[in-house]
């Protein structure tokens, strides 16, 4: 089949290289175009972009691709299909309706649930118990098109953004293949998407990390391995930022720990109320988050211990305040 994938990032790239090691012709990749990236702020190739040009395939990296010149270069492939996965950008209905299949999109959740640009992450924020892939026929709405197959993957305990972005790329990517099998034989079984059952994981912002130390010890357990590795969960520790890469929620309550409180009265959220050899243990606003992992402002990453040798910390400190 000839195929025009768009995409840019790792997880499209796993995508790209399923289909190709499937032996279908792609005969264009259309990715974003290079950024700036690094101290040094390089421009830098995307992953699709990378690997295409290590197969010898044609890139294109329109700023618009709604642009008339841009769907002209399209028109020109003479393309059985479009493979859209992390693209970036949004198909005009000039676009969408070009193939003589379509477009598809592999869509990092199961739709209806989660339509938008980071459901990896919001599955794991939500405490969701499965997430998965969905292969869809595109249309003009916004993760809105039909879906033709789709994959479960679980949300194991300690599970990361990262690792089930990992999970859900190389799900994707035989899911995608097996798609393409199912359009060529014309097999595929199209299912409108329940518009009762959608919600929406929007764009993610740098502070989308800021921990709230008045929420629960869970949810915010849960923001710390959802945001990893980016934007990351973060708070103040004596003027400066603290990033929190591992934590754990405390099953002990407030009352045994090592605090100064009277019998029955919790600490305020954010307060340091115990710490040992290994661990930092912060109230929150209901429970005890257990500090394991952290990375202080302009500094690598680093286990408790570690960080407790340059960082003495003591039961009474407050996170998440400017310190006068």
């Amino acid at each position: 089949m000839r195929i025009v994938f768009m995409g840019t990032p790792e997880f499209a790239r796993g995508a790209l290289e399923a289909i190709l090691d499937a032996g279908h012709e792609v005969v264009c990749v259309v990715t974003q175009p290079d950024r700036p990236k690094g101290r040094g702020r390089e421009m830098c190739f995307s992953p699709v972009k990378e690997l295409a040009l290590a197969h010898g395939i044609t890139v294109l990296q329109p700023v618009k691709i709604r642009d008339g010149e841009a769907a002209a270069k399209l028109k020109g492939q003479d393309a059985d299909l479009f493979v859209v996965a992390a693209f970036g950008q949004i198909l005009s209905s000039e676009l969408l309706h070009m193939p003589r299949y379509g477009c598809i999109n592999i869509h990092a959740s199961l739709l209806p649930r989660y339509r938008g640009a980071s459901p990896i992450q919001q599955a794991i924020l939500d405490g969701e118990a499965q997430s998965g892939v969905t292969i869809m026929q595109m249309d003009e709405g916004l993760d809105t098109g039909d879906i033709l197959t789709q994959v479960t993957v679980p949300i194991l305990p300690g599970e990361t953004g990262d690792s089930l972005h990992d999970k859900l790329m190389e799900a994707g990517a035989g899911l995608v293949v097996e798609t393409i099998r199912q359009i060529g034989e014309g097999s595929i079984r199209r299912k409108p998407q329940k518009e009762e059952d959608s919600c929406y994981a929007g764009m993610l912002k740098k502070s989308a990390g800021k921990i709230d130390w008045n929420r629960d010890a869970e949810s915010l357990e849960r923001q710390v391995r959802g945001l990893n590795s980016w934007p990351g969960a973060y708070t103040r520790f004596r003027n400066k930022t603290l990033k929190i890469w591992g934590s754990q929620v405390g099953t002990q309550k407030p009352a045994s720990l090592d605090t100064k409180a009277e019998e029955g009265q919790k600490p305020a959220p954010g307060v340091v109320i115990r710490v040992t050899r290994e661990t930092i243990e912060v109230q929150t606003g209901n429970g005890v988050l257990i500090l394991k992992s952290v990375q202080p402002e302009g500094k690598k990453r680093m286990a408790v211990r570690d960080f407790l040798l340059g960082y003495p910390v003591k039961p009474g400190e407050k996170l998440g305040e400017e310190v006068s």
